[in-house]
């Protein structure tokens, strides 16, 4: 029997953390470090990950089949093989997505309500 994944909008809404990870990975595959400036960079610092955080998360993020850790590696000149690099999957798109969706209404509520700034 087989079993199916759980509906996207029970992950919702995502820990920030979890977010920023599945945002990072959006583009490309990357190492843990390499997420970790990514988010930096993508929020100008903003959210400054710990490498605890980092790792919880990620290890959450596997057991819910919202990443994948892979066996492809860049060019062997450019890589540390004691690094792991992890890849979001379709379920994480979906859930990215659906956070996002998530978080345009809720700005779009508050703008409606003078919360926040630009058109209600």
């Amino acid at each position: 029997m087989a079993t199916s994944e759980p509906p996207v909008d029970s992950f919702l809404p995502l820990p920030p953390a979890t977010f920023h990870i599945l945002m990072a990975l959006a583009a490309e595959d990357r190492h843990g470090y390499a997420i970790i400036q990514d988010v930096a960079a993508r929020s100008e610092g903003a959210m400054r990950l710990s490498a605890g955080t980092l790792y919880r998360s990620i290890q959450r993020m596997l057991d819910q089949g919202l990443i994948t850790e892979t066996s492809e590696r860049p060019a062997p000149e450019f890589d540390d093989e004691r690094r792991r690099y992890y890849r979001i999957t379709p379920l994480g798109t979906s859930v990215a997505r659906a956070e996002s969706l998530r978080l345009a209404q809720l700005l779009s509520l508050a703008r409606a309500s003078g919360f926040a700034p630009g058109r209600a």
